[in-house]
C-alpha cells in the first residue's frame, strides 16, 4: 500500500498522533463522566439520603459500564489489529459481531435491573427510603440500558478506525441533554412531577439512547469498517479474539463493583456521611482519571495497528509520550485534591461533618495518583498487542490482596482517616507489579520485531 494512503495511525508523527487520537477521547470521557455527576450534584440538593441512595447504587452502574467499556476495549483491539494487517474483512466481523455482543449483554442487564436490584441495596441498609430510592434509580439505570452499550460500542469501533472526534460530539450531546433533563425532571420544573432519584435515572438513560442514535448513524458512515447483516451473526473465532482481551477487562472492571460494595459496607460502620463523602470522592475523581482512561483508549488502537503492522520504533515511541501525558494529568489531578477539597464538597452541599471527613479522605487518596496513571497508560500497551489478561491480573492484585484488606485492618483498628492509606499501599503494589509485566512482555513481543525476527 502507497503510504500516502495508509491509516493515519501507521504514518503521523506519533506526539501529534498521540494528542489528536486521545484528546477527543479524554474529552468524552469527561462528558460521560458528568452523567452520574450531574445526576450525583443535583440529587444532593434533593436530600442528603437521596446522594446515599445513588452511592449505594454505584456499584450496579460500574458492572454495567464493566461489561460495556471491557467488550467495547476487546472490539477495539481487534479492529485496530486487524486494519493494521490490512484485513479489512476481519475487521468488519469484529464490529458486527461486537454489536451483536452489546445487544446480548443489555438482555442481560435487563434481567438484573427486574430480578436483582431491590436485594441488592438491602445488602447494606434497612432503611426504607434509602431502599426504595436505591432500587428505584438502579432498577432503571439497568432496564433501560441498551443505550449505553449501544453508544460505547459503536464509538469504540470509530475509535479504531482513528475517528476520535464523532465519538466526542456524541458524548456532549448526550451530556447535554441530561444536563438539561436532571433539574426539570428532579425537582419538577416547567409543570414536570417532580420524581427525584426517578427523574435522575430516566434523565440519564433517556441521554444515553440519544447518544446511541447518533453513534450508529456515524457508525454507518465511516468508510474504513463496513458492517453488513452478515457480519451481525456471531463467529466463534471474532467473538473469541474480542474477549481474549475484552474479558481480562470486564473482569478487572467488575472487581471494581465487588470493591466498591465492600468498601461501602466497610464505610457504612462510620455513618451515612462517610458513605456519602466516599460516592462523592468516586465522581469527582473520575474527572481526574476519565482523561487517563481516555489517553489509554487512544493508544490502543496507536498500539495495536503498528503491532499489527510491524513496527517497533512507533510502540515505543507512543508509550512514551503516553506516560508524560499521564505524569501531567495525574499530577494536575493531586495539586486540586489537594489544596482545594474543601471547594469540591461544597459544590456536593456538603455538611460540616462530610467536608471534615472528605478533605482528610481527598488529601490522602490523591497521594497514589501519579502511580496509577502510569499503570492505566502501560496497560494500554497489554491491551493492544493481546495480553490483556496482564491488565487483569494487576486488577485483582491492586484491589482484592491489598486494597479490600488494608481497608478492612485500617478501619477496623486506626479508624476512618487511616482506612484512606489503603489506597496508596494498593497503588503502589499495583505499580510494581505492572512495570515487572511490561519489561518482561515488551522484550518477547516488541524485542523480535526489531530485529526482524
Amino acid at each position: 500500500m502507497p503510504k500516502g494512503s495508509e491509516n493515519k495511525m501507521g504514518v503521523k508523527p506519533i506526539p501529534s498522533l498521540v494528542l489528536s487520537m486521545s484528546f477527543p477521547i479524554m474529552l468524552s470521557m469527561l462528558v460521560q463522566a458528568l452523567y452520574n455527576v450531574v445526576d450525583s450534584l443535583y440529587v444532593s440538593h434533593y436530600s442528603q439520603d437521596a446522594l446515599t441512595a445513588l452511592t449505594l447504587a454505584f456499584p450496579l452502574q460500574n458492572l454495567l459500564i464493566a461489561v460495556s467499556v471491557g467488550t467495547s476495549i476487546g472490539i477495539n483491539s481487534l479492529i485496530s489489529r486487524k486494519l493494521g494487517a490490512q484485513d479489512k474483512t476481519a475487521a468488519n466481523k469484529a464490529a458486527g459481531n461486537g454489536i451483536t455482543i452489546s445487544v446480548f449483554s443489555w438482555l442481560l442487564f435487563a434481567l438484573l435491573g427486574l430480578l436483582f436490584t431491590r436485594r441488592f441495596i438491602g445488602f447494606f441498609t434497612r432503611d426504607a427510603e434509602l431502599l426504595r430510592m436505591g432500587h428505584l434509580y438502579s432498577a432503571i439505570a439497568l432496564f433501560f440500558s441498551l443505550g449505553i452499550f449501544i453508544d460505547i460500542t459503536c464509538e469504540r469501533i470509530l475509535q479504531a478506525t482513528g475517528d476520535t472526534v464523532r465519538p466526542m460530539i456524541i458524548q456532549m450531546t448526550g451530556a447535554v441533554v441530561n444536563i438539561i433533563l436532571d433539574p426539570i425532571l428532579i425537582f419538577g420544573l416547567f409543570g414536570a412531577p417532580r420524581m427525584g432519584v426517578v427523574g435522575a435515572a430516566v434523565a440519564t438513560v433517556f441521554a444515553q439512547h440519544v447518544s446511541a442514535l447518533m453513534a450508529i448513524h456515524y457508525v454507518r458512515k465511516n468508510k474504513e469498517v463496513v458492517i453488513k447483516k452478515s457480519d451481525l451473526v456471531l463467529k466463534w473465532k471474532t467473538v473469541k479474539d474480542i474477549y481474549a482481551v475484552g474479558l481480562p477487562s470486564i473482569i478487572m472492571q467488575s472487581i471494581a463493583t465487588l470493591l466498591n460494595t465492600s468498601l461501602n459496607k466497610i464505610i457504612i460502620g462510620f455513618g451515612t456521611s462517610a458513605v456519602a463523602v466516599f460516592g462523592i470522592y468516586f465522581r469527582l475523581q473520575s474527572f481526574i482519571f476519565m482523561p487517563i482512561f481516555g489517553l489509554n483508549s487512544g493508544l490502543i488502537p496507536i498500539i495495536g495497528y503498528n503491532y499489527g503492522a510491524r513496527r517497533p520504533t512507533r510502540i515505543k515511541e507512543a508509550i512514551r509520550v503516553g506516560v508524560i501525558v499521564s505524569i501531567v494529568i495525574m499530577g494536575s489531578g493531586f495539586l486540586l485534591f489537594t489544596f482545594i477539597p474543601h471547594i469540591f464538597l461544597g459544590w456536593f452541599n456538603a455538611s460540616e461533618a462530610m467536608v471534615a471527613i472528605g478533605v482528610v479522605a481527598m488529601r490522602r487518596i490523591s497521594l497514589c495518583f501519579l502511580s496509577a496513571g502510569v499503570c492505566i497508560v502501560l496497560g494500554a500497551f497489554f491491551q493492544a498487542t493481546g495480553d490483556g489478561y496482564v491488565t487483569m491480573i494487576t486488577s485483582v492484585t491492586r484491589q482484592l490482596v491489598f486494597l479490600l484488606p488494608a481497608a478492612y485492618l485500617l478501619g477496623r483498628f486506626f479508624g476512618l482517616d487511616a482506612l484512606w492509606f489503603s489506597f496508596i499501599i494498593a497503588e503502589g503494589a499495583s505499580l510494581v507489579l505492572t512495570l515487572f509485566f511490561f519489561f518482561k512482555l515488551y522484550k518477547s513481543k516488541i524485542g523480535p520485531l526489531a530485529t526482524g525476527a
